[in-house]
């Protein structure tokens, strides 16, 4: 099933600030929020749906990826990466605030949970690497397996309930004050609001129990990525003990290619073609991103002429068109020639057809740039 644009999802229009977006994330969410419709699995989709699109639409950076390349451009598309992936512990943990509530569900305030009790979810700290990706991935697509040292609860490790909170995640305090006494609530110091703390671990860990592991993890990136594109797998990132994993954030490098240059989903191929085979056509063999392939050159064929392979660019990220290849024909003028191919040549100069004259018909370079890139 497609996802729904996320503006939609909220309700708001594509120019919507950040508070218009925030309230409509506000509204929707309390609407189907979990204690409001228990067992009602299409409301809790739904409340799912508003997260996703609320985690993408609050942040800048993903918002105008998302602008730019739909649901591709910040991972929506499925595979594990973006917000498709959040659960209920990735929502209650990065979004309660907004809602006025603590620990255990933010919204608490407004389901008369009494000022929110209850454990805080942590989530563990994002991984951030990059990938090098050549043209030909980058076209058509490619899965990688990649090695990622990340911090993970150690098997070994056993968690007892904090004596400081009793479990609970909070401590209150009581205060005098001069309208009477006064409870606080705040989070546990001792477990930092997971309710445990470890009671025993193996060695090598650290105090929380962890330990670095490498993993290794299939990425599939999709078609038509491009420079500094970011994507992210989520649960991928450090572990916490008593929380979520954090995510795993893959940054886009592309590798130049040798002959073939991309411009957006186009890709740019200079071709050298002799004066002879410019004067009497040919056919030549060009380097496409899948393979060479022949094209002709048709006689009288002048210098700065752009040929189209339609189809044999970049696929759109979002998958509704390709690009193509364009070919810049540059006629080489011979730098050196010998006394026998200088008197041909001389033989030739006051020819009438050797004459500079073009016709109507001939675009200068450009006149054919402003055609193919609709300038």
């Amino acid at each position: 099933m497609a996802k729904r644009d996320y503006y939609e999802v909220l309700g708001v229009d594509k120019g919507a600030s950040k508070d218009e977006i925030k309230k409509a994330y506000r509204k929707i969410a309390i609407k189907f929020h979990p204690d409001k419709n228990p067992d009602d699995n299409e409301a809790e989709e739904k409340f799912k749906e508003a997260a996703e699109a609320y985690e993408v639409l609050s942040n800048d950076e993903k918002r105008q990826r998302y602008d730019r390349f739909g649901h591709q451009g910040v991972g929506g598309a499925g595979g594990g990466f973006g917000g498709g992936g959040m659960n209920m512990d990735d929502i209650f943990s990065q979004f309660g605030d907004i809602f006025g509530g603590g620990g255990g569900s933010p919204f608490d305030s407004f389901f008369g949970g009494g000022g929110g009790g209850g454990r805080r979810t942590r989530k563990g700290t994002n991984l951030r690497i990059k990938l090098k990706l050549n043209l030909q991935e980058i076209a058509n697509g490619v899965e990688k397996k990649i090695k990622v040292n990340r911090l993970v609860v150690d098997p070994e490790t056993k968690f007892g309930t904090c004596g400081t909170c009793n479990g609970s995640g909070q401590v209150r305090k009581v205060m005098n004050t001069m309208l009477g006494q006064m409870m606080s609530t705040s989070t546990c110091p001792a477990c930092g609001g997971t309710g445990q703390t470890v009671s025993s671990r193996a060695p090598g860990t650290d105090s929380s129990g962890m330990k670095r592991q490498e993993e290794v993890i299939s990425i599939k990136i999709p078609a038509g990525v491009s420079e500094g594109m970011q994507l992210s797998m989520s649960g991928k990132g450090n572990e916490v003990a008593g929380g979520v994993p954090g995510d795993l954030l893959i940054v886009v490098e592309e590798q130049q290619d040798d002959t073939l240059k991309r411009d957006g989903n186009n890709v740019i191929y200079d071709l050298h073609v002799s004066f002879i085979d410019a004067a009497l056509g040919t056919h030549m063999e060009v380097p496409t991103i899948n393979g060479k392939v022949k094209i002709k050159i048709e006689p009288g064929t002048q210098s700065g002429k752009i040929l189209r392979l339609r189809g044999k660019g970049i696929k759109d990220i979002e998958g509704y068109s390709t690009g193509d290849q364009l070919i810049h024909v540059n006629v080489w003028t011979p730098k050196t020639l010998t006394k026998d191919e200088r008197l041909k040549l001389e033989s030739m100069r006051d020819s009438e057809n050797f004459q500079p004259d073009p016709s109507k018909g001939d675009k200068s370079f450009f006149e054919n740039m402003k055609e193919f890139f609709g300038a």
